[in-house]
């Protein structure tokens, strides 16, 4: 129906209340109505609008699915949840399952048919509205701020609150809570979660940077990462699946651009966040003032962040952003934005620019005035405080809009052109002040120094008169402007010197025409075009026409019967000159008359002309006439607007409608024609709406017919009868409808109640029933004000009143809200029993009068009435003190019966009985302010009673602050305090202990240390640590902070810890916070966090050491990840690994390699180094921090010559990768540790001062390694060759109790060797020799054969233990130990014949005391082996044997006396059944 529309602007302070769809269609949420917008790169246009909710629309979602893009749900404040057809504009389903505010909404991506909504006491609803489904959950007793359903998993939904908390919920499992994110201190204002579902590789995110984990629960599968935006001032990156927090970003500070914000407004921070469809590594955040951020999460620095609009001035939002969306529109990624200056912004993802910007308007549009000299400027007076000036005739941008602000701080009601100065705009405002723009210029507005005392209804320029018309033309302006407000007057202020005092028309008119009566106060003025005549419209429904300059009264015309809303003069160009003294008239009798004044004008009678009947009577609307329009194209054709919401073209001659328009869903409030487009109509009003529409496109002619109309008019006789009663003397120059607006707002046709959003408050859009005014009784017709004030206005809502509604959705807020059409309830009497006896009949007051006369008469006679008592009560007042004593013992009693205490209270007060008063409040429970402030008269003792009793009366009504303050007032400090600890008002606590008691009273540390456990417990570990601080707590407050666990708290507490002496926990917490580093590989950070421990000198050597094996093995493939941050000392060199690193030491770290004192210390320092014992499932990292603390406890031992230490301490370096069953570090150990083989480990045992058989024992096994992994490298460039290794290399794994190399994976050394062809096949017979140990051949055979009898054991207590367990026999398979049992799946025999062979397995008969023997047989025979083999670790001497074995089958270059050895080895050790089938295999 329209061409050009400007829409409400977006709800404030909602997390999700606008969305975009795939199609390109944009909804928002905007008062209690969604509108929808088609999207482009270009521009926007409105295509409707979904009308159902009767309040705040809080979140709106669209369907993101295929085939579904039409389906969309919006939640409101009136706690229900609506499922809407787009295309239809039609409600497909809804629920009410809310019992409280709804704050969030988000449409599942996964499940096409679940709405999901939370409120603000933490419940969480699950809508499933195809099947009319709804789950409510309750994770969390928070405030839900935001939520955002996960695009990878259905079940999944992230949960923000107000206290911070994040929490992922699972739906399938009633709500059960799967993390909690803890990291933000403030309320969560957005999630966004990333479109891609995998975690790993997409960012280089820094663990370090973690914050606390999941309490504990577990990982989940299929996280994926979530962003979250909070008043913390920081965007955080989240990993799901593992629970913790990955990347923090900190809002940069921007420096503000343009013009746009008032100074004196406190804003508020909304940090909305937006991850957009197809860019992972990209998030959108705003900022502090309406910027927006594009964050690139793989950079660091300040090039992580990218200012969108930053090319030039003028294309960010002005105020903060609210709501964020994207959509693809063919191949442009577009950005849609919402925020608190009322702009929607569509941006460019690719180019980071703004498309074009939709501007939307914040309140009631009061009036419009198109310029006459700026062709197509359309200025808009709007109910936000707001100014706007449209250029309608651009042609690149449609909604080029230019907004003005400055000094306006009420609702713009009031607007008009200079007829010749370009640019130069008269406002007037809601609080009336008058004032004038210039519209080309960035100055502030001139405003006048006279103000109305009410709301400024119009305004008009005109040329001058007396006073301002004397002097000569240089003195005077050629055009005054002049303005009418709600209080009755009309100013002519000079536009020269608005600073001047602006003079009241009403002298002139006075002194012109001799009036010495008092006149009705004026409600709207319109000069004619041609300056000689001005129009007056009245409150009284009379028009008054006065001649220039003198304002000689030229005619009345009274034939409206209500107040004059909108008076307007025919255009003068017309072919007709007849026309040129039309005058349209609108009052609020819902009727537009056309007055031809051409007579009274031209010819001037000596006396004023009366007219009574109208040129043309335009009847059809039904309501009240807002404002009129004379088309300036075509002759005696006029458009009305009225608050039945529509506009009306008529003409004028034939009395007939041309066409209505009905776009709107509010009352109309103002009109104008295009000066350009004959077709054109622009109309404004109380939707929030400015709509531009075509006469030609209209499908309806006349107003629609009101059926309330018909009903008001059954009821008229008993409405002017009840309204009678209302009927007071008024103010003159008030209006009847002043008190329409429940917010002291005058509405004069067009200037409506209004709620615009107010700066921190967002935006209430309700609009408040009518009421009637005592004013308008008294000045205007009873009968008309009465009819018109008595009927709400009537809405576009289904038909229904705005009463009707108000009632049946609003019945809390009826309760808060009295309705003020009714009368003021009188107050309760004092005196009701006296007083009711003065409503009696005539006879028995008169003979009140005589018992009375004859009482005060009677000179000591006796008389026969007692006044104040029984039926003679009302006499106490006319009487003695005695007689009011006792007729106010009797009203107090009959107060108590009734059960008014307060009026007991005071009459007690007023007969000087304060301590009767004082008690029975307190008794009663109804002490207030105004008693206690009495009750030191009574004296100190009952003050102070009463004040505790009045403190126990307050806290039963949950008022603990000012109980507590009223306990301070008697002196009791303590008590305060405690009240205040006591009910967790801990800060205002703190804050009366410091004031009032000593800085050493053990009070104050016991509410510091209680409030401290209250915040360490909801997870608010900063605000804790002050509170420690302030109790002398350091060492609590420095734990409590590195209780978050992430690199920072780590860091801080270990300075704070530092600072307050605890230098154990210091060096504690520094170490945790450099280990973090090193496990982010942040070298950098980690050495410095120790360089400011003095004693931590061994741990910084162990972190060098650590770094170079890093950077050293990072070239070898055993370390798979990168470090980014790092020394440059620990770039790789040539130089022998252990030379290197006591370069480094003397070079970087200073140490001295003669101070033998220090190394002394050192080598202290570093065996007193605990790490946790590893396991085959220690990471990597985590055996590089084991071996280079043994890598720095050798270097100390060379430069200290224990060589005895020195060979242990490498032993245990190179063995590391061994017993976790990495291969790969084992050699790369090897060649680090002991880069030329055997001669480097002969070298250290030449070194050694005595070989005892410790010493032997560590030779031994290092040169037994040694040989081993050689071994295996002939292994595998044999293996290459052939095909038989791989079932070798799993027989020789079964050999073994861990993973052989090629079992662990490790085939980096395969590919090596196998390029060493020039290599001897057989090494040495030395060689072999010293891995043919036979006494570790003895020992290893000694411990498999324990481990065996300890299996049997086990599986005789798991019969014994389990009565109805079958017995084992031959047919069963035993538990035995893994590395004796390779499972049937590996073997060439099926399962009964391992069942047969195994020797582990229970034979019948055997029992306990049998294996028992045979454990302290074999017992024994270890405790004979000497203790230095047993401690060392040694290779696993049958695994030897057995490649040996293979060696010779495949290759035949094994010397025969050498295979003699092995498989003698074999048959008298290797005898268990694995091993025996394996060596059997080379040897049958």
């Amino acid at each position: 129906m329209h061409e050009r529309l400007l829409p409400a602007s977006p709800n404030w302070y909602c997390s999700r209340c606008s969305d975009v769809n795939s199609s390109g269609v944009l909804g928002f949420g905007a008062k209690s109505t969604v509108y929808l917008l088609k999207v482009t790169a270009d521009s926007a246009a409105v295509l409707g609008e979904l009308s159902g909710h009767t309040e705040r629309v809080s979140g709106f979602a669209f369907c993101q699915h295929e085939g579904q893009e039409h389906i969309c749900a919006s939640s409101s404040d009136d706690k229900s949840v609506k499922v809407w057809d787009t295309e239809q504009k039609a409600v497909l389903a809804e629920h009410s399952a809310h019992q409280n505010i709804i704050t969030s909404l988000h449409w599942s991506p996964v499940e096409k048919g679940l709405v999901v909504s939370g409120d603000e006491k933490g419940i969480v609803v699950c809508f499933w509205y195809s099947r009319n489904d709804i789950h409510s959950f309750f994770p969390e007793p928070r405030t839900i701020f935001c939520l955002a359903c996960s695009p990878h998993n259905e079940n999944h939904v992230a949960v923000g609150y107000k206290d911070g908390m994040i929490v992922l919920i699972d739906i399938s499992k009633k709500g059960e809570v799967i993390h909690r994110l803890r990291g933000h201190d403030e309320e969560i204002h957005a999630l966004a979660w990333c479109p891609e579902p995998k975690e790993e590789d997409l960012y280089c995110f820094r663990p370090a940077d973690s914050t606390d984990a999941s309490n504990g629960l577990t990982e989940i599968e299929g996280g994926g990462y979530l962003a979250s935006g909070s008043r913390d001032q920081t965007v955080r990156i989240w990993s799901t699946a593992r629970g913790k927090g990955v990347m923090t970003l900190k809002l940069p500070f921007l420096k503000r651009r343009g013009a746009g914000v008032d100074l004196g407004v406190k804003e508020r921070l909304w940090l909305a966040v937006h991850w957009p469809k197809g860019r992972p590594s990209q998030v959108v955040s705003s900022c502090f003032g309406g910027e927006l951020v594009a964050w690139d999460l793989t950079k660091s620095g300040k090039q992580k962040w990218t200012l969108l609009g930053s090319s030039s001035d003028g294309q960010n939002h002005s105020r903060i952003v609210f709501n964020m969306s994207s959509v693809s529109v063919g191949d442009r990624d577009l950005l849609i934005s919402t925020s608190m200056d009322r702009e929607i912004k569509c941006w460019d993802l690719a180019s980071l620019e703004c498309c074009w910007t939709l501007p939307t308007l914040g309140g009631f549009v009061y009036s419009m005035s198109f310029s006459p000299v700026g062709t197509g400027c359309l200025a808009l007076g709007v109910g936000d405080n707001m100014i706007r000036v449209w250029n309608t005739m651009s042609i690149h941008n449609p909604y080029d809009t230019r907004t003005y602000w400055q000094s306006i701080k009420s609702k713009v009601s009031a607007l008009a052109w200079h007829p010749v100065k370009e640019g130069s705009l008269a406002f007037g405002t809601d609080d009336g002040k008058v004032g004038i723009y210039e519209a080309y210029s960035n100055k502030p507005p001139q405003i006048s120094s006279t103000y109305h005392r009410r709301t400024v209804y119009s305004l008009d320029w005109g040329p001058p008169i007396p006073p301002l018309s004397f002097g000569g033309s240089a003195d005077k302006p050629s055009y005054s402007l002049y303005s009418c407000g709600g209080d009755g007057i009309i100013f002519q202020h000079d536009p020269w010197k608005l600073s001047g005092e602006a003079s009241n028309i009403d002298k002139l008119i006075r002194d012109t025409n001799n009036i010495t009566h008092k006149l009705s106060p004026h409600t709207d003025l319109c000069w004619k075009p041609d300056g000689k005549v001005l129009a007056l419209g009245n409150e009284d429904g009379s028009i008054e026409v006065y001649g220039a300059p003198s304002l000689k009264l030229l005619c009345t015309v009274q034939q409206h019967h209500k107040i004059i809303n909108t008076l307007r003069w025919h255009h003068q160009h017309s072919d007709q000159p007849e026309l040129h003294c039309l005058l349209a008239s609108g009052s609020s009798n819902a009727l537009v008359y056309i007055h031809d004044l051409r007579s009274a004008i031209e010819n001037p009678s000596e006396n004023p002309v009366l007219v009574t009947e109208a040129f043309r009577s335009l009847s059809g609307h039904t309501n009240k006439i807002t404002s009129l329009a004379w088309s300036p194209h075509h002759d005696a054709r006029l458009v009305t607007v009225c608050y039945d919401s529509t506009a009306q073209v008529w003409d004028v001659l034939k009395e007939e409608p041309v066409c209505n328009y009905r776009g709107h869903s509010g009352r109309l409030l103002c009109v104008q024609w295009s000066p350009v487009n004959p077709d054109l109509i622009w109309t404004g009003g109380d939707d929030f709406t400015v709509q531009e529409w075509a006469v030609s496109k209209q499908e309806h002619v006349s107003p629609p017919k009101s059926k309330r109309r018909v009903d008001l008019e059954k009821k008229k006789p008993l409405q002017k009868k009840s309204k009678k009663k209302k009927k007071a003397a008024g103010k003159g120059g008030l209006k009847p409808e002043e008190n329409e607006s429940l917010m002291g707002e005058e509405e004069k046709g067009g200037s409506g109640v209004e709620e615009a959003q107010s700066e921190d408050e967002g935006e209430d859009e309700q609009r408040p029933c009518s009421n009637i005014s005592t004013a308008a009784l008294s000045t205007g017709s009873l009968k008309e004000a009465g009819m018109e004030r008595c009927v709400p206005e009537k809405i576009l809502n289904g038909g229904k009143s705005f009463l009707a509604i108000r009632k049946e959705v609003k019945e809390e807020k009826k309760k808060e809200k009295p309705d003020l059409s009714l009368k003021k309830r009188k107050p309760r009497s004092m005196l009701p029993l006296s007083t009711s006896m003065d409503h009696r009949p005539k006879e028995e007051l008169q003979q009140d009068c005589l018992t009375l006369a004859a009482v005060r008469h009677a000179h000591g006679q006796s008389v026969d009435c007692v006044p104040g008592t029984g039926e003679h009560i009302q006499l106490g007042l006319f009487t003695d003190r005695e007689a009011l004593c006792r007729m106010f013992q009797e009203e107090e009693d009959s107060h108590v019966e009734a059960g008014h205490y307060d009026s007991v209270t005071y009459l007690r007060l007023w007969k000087g009985d304060l301590t009767g008063a004082l008690q029975m409040a307190t008794e009663k429970g109804e002490l207030t302010d105004h008693l206690l402030s009495l009750a030191p008269m009574a004296g100190y003792q009952v003050w102070s009673r009463t004040v505790e009793a009045y403190v126990k009366q307050l806290c039963l009504q949950e008022q603990f602050l000012k109980a507590a303050s009223h306990l301070v007032s008697i002196h009791k400090i303590y008590e305060a305090v405690s009240l205040l600890k006591a009910h967790q008002f801990y800060r205002e606590a703190i804050a009366l202990a410091k004031a009032r008691l000593q800085a050493d009273d053990p009070v104050l540390k016991d509410v510091y240390l209680s409030w401290a456990a209250v915040l360490e417990k909801d997870g608010h570990y900063t605000t804790a640590a002050k509170c420690y601080l302030a109790a002398d707590s350091s060492f609590d407050a420095a734990k409590v902070i590195a209780k978050k666990g992430d690199v920072m708290s780590l860091k801080t507490a270990a300075h704070l810890a530092k600072l307050a002496g605890e230098s154990d926990l210091s060096h504690s917490l520094s170490l945790r916070c450099a280990k973090e580093f090193m496990l982010s590989q942040d070298w950098l950070e980690a050495q410095d966090i120790l360089r400011t421990q003095s004693t931590l000198l061994g741990h910084r050597l162990v972190l060098c050491v650590n770094e170079l094996l890093t950077q050293r093995l990072s070239h070898t493939g055993v370390v798979s990840w990168s470090s980014v941050l790092y020394h440059t000392w620990s770039k790789p060199t040539e130089e022998d690994f252990l030379p290197a690193v006591l370069r480094v030491w003397q070079s970087e770290f200073g140490l001295d390699s003669a101070n033998l004192d220090q190394m002394k210390a050192i080598h202290q320092q570093l065996r007193a180094i605990e790490n946790p014992p590893i396991t085959t499932s220690t990471p990597v990292k985590q055996l590089l921090v084991h071996i280079a603390v043994d890598v720095a406890l050798s270097v100390v031992s060379q430069l200290l010559e224990h060589w005895g230490s020195v060979l242990e301490e490498i032993l245990r370096a190179v063995t590391t990768g061994f017993q976790v069953g990495h291969f790969s570090l084992l050699d790369a150990m090897c060649q680090l540790l002991l880069p030329q083989g055997m001669d480097s480990v002969a070298l250290l045992k030449n070194r050694l001062l005595q070989a005892d058989e410790r010493n032997l024992a560590v030779f031994q096994s290092l040169q037994a390694f040694v040989c081993y992994q050689l071994m295996y490298k002939d292994w595998w460039r044999h293996s290459c060759h052939g095909t038989a290794a791989a079932a070798t290399a799993n027989t020789a794994q079964q050999t073994n109790g861990h993973q052989t190399p090629v079992e662990n994976g490790d085939t980096n050394h395969a590919t090596d060797v196998a390029s060493e062809a020039s290599e001897p096949v057989v090494r040495s017979e030395g060689f072999w020799t010293v891995l043919l140990s036979e006494p570790h051949g003895n020992l290893q055979a000694t411990q498999r054969a324990i481990r065996d009898v300890q299996s049997r054991v086990s599986v005789l207590v798991q019969q014994h233990s389990s009565p109805h367990h079958p017995q084992p026999g031959p047919g069963t398979q035993p538990h035995t130990h893994a590395a004796d049992f390779t499972p049937s799946t590996h073997t060439p025999e099926g399962p009964a014949d391992t069942e047969n062979k195994q020797r582990s397995y229970v034979a019948d008969g055997e029992s306990f005391p049998a294996l028992a023997a045979q454990v302290a047989e074999y017992q024994k025979k270890l405790s004979d082996i000497p203790e230095h083999l047993k401690k060392y670790p040694f290779p696993n001497v049958a695994e030897c044997c057995i490649v040996l074995l293979y060696i010779d089958k495949h290759f035949g270059t094994v010397p025969k006396h050498l295979r003699e050895t092995a498989k003698n080895l074999l048959v008298q050790y290797g005898t268990t059944y694995s091993l025996c089938k394996a060596w059997q295999r080379f040897t049958l």
